[in-house]
């Protein structure tokens, strides 16, 4: 038998297996068919991705398929289940289906891209599916707060809204943490409640409102208050900046501090008066406003202050005239410093005495009467 008979004999013994292997393979793909509507998903870090996956038997009889996942990250955490319960085989019957339940939790310390994973149905076929993770992902908290910056004076309470966002993988409790001066205070409300510390579950976050008084001294100037929220293993920070424009207070006294004098019906008198600023702000265009007595004439030099820096005081001349009719008594003169910010007041008592002018005619009028009759006494007294 020649050589090329040969090959040509074993060509013949050969083909028909081969055929018969690879027949059997794409039988044993076709027999069992995984299925998914959306094999890739795109969803940030610390999500879940949970996949509906039918098990579809295309065959005439019963199949155990055994089932496992491959291509999983380390740290990520998967399951397979099926029924609630996590399964490894599932039987199926001919012409059936069973529906599987893939989910997988990515954590938060992650890289930004695309995962592929793969649903394998032993000896069958499988099902890779993708998920691609958006951005990059950190191990980290976030404080945050839409307005950092606020103004008012120290009579002002501050409040401030931030959110506080756990952005690990675990159960955070956060120490809330304000560094101030000597005199402030601060306090934290979370759930409307006053707290010093807050829990916060993976990947959530919480509103904390941050309240914030100053000393009633403080000078005007701008003031940073750093805010921290701690944890063992993680921790945010943020910036809070107030703007004090100061205290706006007055005073409106005399330089003795005696507010009473007296007067002669008719005369003029003047005093002095002192507008003390007793407060951290320039107090500008104070305004000298006086409210006196009917048919009274009152005068103030100056009428406006420009400005009084804080602490300072400027000094005002008032010229008082009581009215010449005015009968002896006390009499009430009020003043008003007046600024865009406030108002302060001072009464002053005036007491009112007859001119003497009117206390020597009358002391003559009685001469005269007690001199009349002395003369009319002497003249018909022995008739």
């Amino acid at each position: 038998m020649s050589s090329r008979t040969k090959w040509f004999i074993l060509l013949i013994i050969l083909i028909p297996g081969g055929l018969s292997a690879h027949s059997y393979a794409r039988s044993l793909s076709d027999s069992i068919t995984l299925f998914t509507p959306y094999t890739r998903i795109s969803v940030p870090p610390g999500e879940s991705v949970t996949y509906s996956i039918d098990l579809i038997n295309n065959t005439k009889s019963l199949k155990k398929v055994d089932l496992y996942l491959t291509g999983v990250p380390k740290d990520w955490v998967s399951s397979l289940t099926s029924g609630g319960y996590t399964i490894g085989q599932v039987s199926v019957m001919p012409g059936e289906q069973r529906n599987l339940t893939l989910k997988v939790n990515i954590p938060i310390r992650v890289n930004k891209g695309n995962y592929r994973l793969t649903v394998v149905a032993k000896d069958y076929t499988t099902l890779p599916v993708t998920i691609n993770v958006s951005e990059q992902g950190t191990f980290k908290t976030e404080f945050t707060t839409d307005q950092a910056n606020m103004q008012g004076n120290t009579s002002s309470t501050f409040n401030f809204n931030c959110d506080l966002k756990n952005l690990t993988s675990e159960k955070q409790s956060y120490a809330l943490i304000a560094k101030t001066s000597p005199g402030w205070e601060i306090s934290f409300r979370a759930n409307g409640k006053q707290v010093t510390s807050v829990e916060i579950e993976p990947n959530n976050s919480t509103r904390v409102t941050i309240e914030i008084k100053p000393p009633a001294n403080t000078p005007a100037g701008t003031y940073e208050i750093p805010v921290k929220a701690v944890t063992s293993s993680t921790s945010g920070e943020l910036s809070l900046q107030l703007v004090i424009t100061g205290t706006y207070s007055m005073n409106l006294t005399t330089p003795s501090g005696l507010l009473s004098t007296h007067l002669t019906a008719g005369e003029s008198k003047r005093i002095e008066l002192v507008v003390i600023n007793t407060g951290s702000t320039i107090l500008n265009k104070v305004n000298i406003v006086p409210i006196a007595p009917v048919n009274w004439e009152v005068t103030c030099d100056p009428k406006t202050i420009d400005k009084i820096p804080g602490g300072e005081k400027v000094n005002v001349t008032v010229t008082i005239k009581a009215d010449k009719k005015a009968v002896p008594g006390d009499y009430v003169t009020n003043f008003e410093a007046q600024t865009q910010e406030l108002v302060t007041k001072a009464s002053f008592r005036v007491s009112v005495k007859t001119s003497m002018v009117w206390g020597w005619v009358g002391m003559l009028i009685i001469s005269t009467a007690l001199g009349s009759v002395y003369y009319l006494f002497r003249k018909y007294g022995r008739r």
